[in-house]
């Protein structure tokens, strides 16, 4: 098995359990603090995504791929120098970034955000910012040498964590008000983070084939050239995700005015706001996890395939990345869209949200294509590209989020209809942007027999939504719809040979006996 399956294998176990438990955790929350606590959370939390973004300064990415090149050459003192010099840079902007939001924490809270209730979720974000900027640098190592294992039980231990004590903390801190139960929430991811970088730092002194501390200054003063390297990668790179972050971080201030003029009143834009990014989108991006896993394993993979100038690999790379997430996310797409008002039920106890599943989710297969192609761009070299699709479509989404939520007509759907277009268009900027890179040939069959598929698959589930008995537990009917649909989706992908029969025999466990099916 090759190392891009392997690793992409392990992080696609580890995404789903860490999805998993962080959609419980979502859950707990949205029982414990409802639709305007979340709304709450949700406000705080493009903040500490944006402040997060500056202080990684896009080197994650720039790590893994110079650590994958440098690997590749036998190295050993450049994998340190990259460690050295990325962990100097980091450490650095977080002293400077982590005071400066405790500072604008009540700015931002009282003049920017029309509910001064985010105060305290503010707050009680910033001791995370220098332990993911720790935290990712030591990532990006791992990834670097094709070694997914550390990043994907450090995903799930953080998780777990948090789970443990979420429910907790808003329990003990909701008596106090509904802003302090938020802020628990933050404190708790805070805690989970911490846990995480213990492990990352212990496996990485069991791992590690050099000595950090050892001329680290030294590192550090002749890294120049390690650090120029490293920034013509992580700035274009952290350049798309700034403009990503900071889309998101106006969003919500700009829905807020936005629906204030529709003249909706601020705990009731607050509520449509949870309701939207807390409980629909949240849901609608669970299946993502595969699309994280394929994009984290191709931009070593792809780095490695361009410095052997193996144009053959990279095209084959990137076609079994969006055949399976065109599959997965395709099946997503079926069952969220039928299944709307019933999962919204069965996750949270109320409908709110579903009317945004039913808007969002036929398009949300764009989504899912973003990852892999932007993973593409960026070990590709083209990460300057994939930051002016970035800003395009960051621009586009909040003009129309502007236009249409203003309008009573729209009003928090307005908003829904922003985020698909923002999406939309950047994926399909992305993919021209790869097309003029590399050589590609698009299968038109099987993308006509995939929608062949869903559409049998969706027309099943409809069917026996009406057919089942109301009288049934909300949660049997659930699944038992889930399970069949995925069931004939399975079937008819196998029957129309939507997956190769290579691929299935390297699956660990069922590869084999699958295989058997196939010609």
């Amino acid at each position: 098995m090759s190392k891009f399956l392997k690793g992409t294998l392990i992080l696609l176990a580890a995404g789903l359990v860490t999805r998993v438990l962080g959609f419980i955790n979502r859950i707990v929350i949205a029982r414990f603090i409802g639709e305007e606590g979340v709304g709450l959370y949700m406000m705080a939390f493009p903040t500490f995504i944006l402040a997060v973004t500056i202080t990684q300064l896009g080197l994650p990415v720039a790590i893994s791929k110079n650590v994958a090149e440098a690997e590749a050459r036998g190295d050993r003192a450049k994998v340190k120098k990259i460690l050295v010099v990325s962990l100097a840079t980091t450490i650095t902007l977080s002293i400077i970034f982590t005071p400066a939001l405790i500072f604008l924490a009540p700015i931002l809270s009282k003049t920017l955000f029309t509910d001064s209730r985010t105060y305290l979720p503010l707050l009680a974000i910033a001791p995370i910012v220098p332990i993911i900027a720790v935290s990712s640098v030591i990532r990006g190592y791992f990834q670097g040498r094709q070694n997914m294992k550390p990043a994907a039980i450090s995903q799930m231990l953080e998780q777990l964590v948090r789970i443990t004590l979420i429910a907790a903390l808003t329990k003990a801190f909701l008596p106090y008000g509904i802003e302090y139960a938020a802020a628990g929430a933050m404190l708790a991811s805070v805690i989970g983070e911490l846990a995480s970088l213990v492990y990352l730092l212990a496996t990485f002194k069991l791992k590690k084939k050099f000595r950090v501390r050892k001329h680290f200054f030294q590192y550090v003063k002749t890294g120049k050239s390690t650090f120029s390297d490293l920034m013509a990668i992580a700035l274009p790179t952290t350049g798309s995700r700034m403009i990503g972050s900071l889309a998101w971080f106006f969003e919500p201030i700009v829905v807020s005015h936005s629906l204030a003029i529709a003249g909706v009143a601020a705990i009731a834009a607050t509520k449509q706001y949870g309701a939207l990014t807390g409980f629909a989108l949240p849901l609608l991006m669970l299946p993502s996890f595969i699309t994280h896993s394929l994009s984290t394993a191709l931009v070593p993979a792809i780095s490695e395939a361009n410095s052997r100038n193996n144009n053959r690999l990279i095209e084959y790379r990137l076609q079994q990345a969006l055949r399976l997430t065109f599959l997965t996310g395709g099946l997503a797409v079926v069952i969220l869209y039928v299944l709307s008002e019933e999962l919204m039920s069965v996750m949270y106890g109320s409908n709110s949200g579903a009317q945004f599943i039913k808007l969002m989710a036929p398009f949300f297969i764009f989504y899912y294509y973003q990852g892999p192609l932007q993973a593409t761009l960026q070990a590709l070299n083209l990460a300057r590209a994939a930051m002016i699709n970035s800003l395009i479509g960051a621009v586009v989404k909040t003009a129309v989020i502007f236009i249409l939520a203003s309008q009573p007509a729209f009003g928090i759907n307005g908003v829904a209809m922003g985020i698909l277009v923002g999406f939309v268009l950047v994926t399909l900027l992305h993919f021209a942007t790869v097309l003029k890179a590399i050589s590609f040939t698009f299968y038109i069959r099987d993308y006509l027999k995939t929608f062949i598929v869903m559409g049998i698959s969706g027309w099943g589930g409809f069917w026996l939504l009406d057919v089942l008995n109301s009288q049934m537990s909300l949660v049997i009917r659930v699944l038992i719809i889930s399970i069949a649909i995925s069931i004939i989706y399975l079937i008819l992908t196998f029957f129309l040979k939507l997956v190769k029969k290579d691929e299935i025999i390297r699956i660990p466990w069922i590869g084999q006996p699958l295989a058997k099916f196939f010609r």
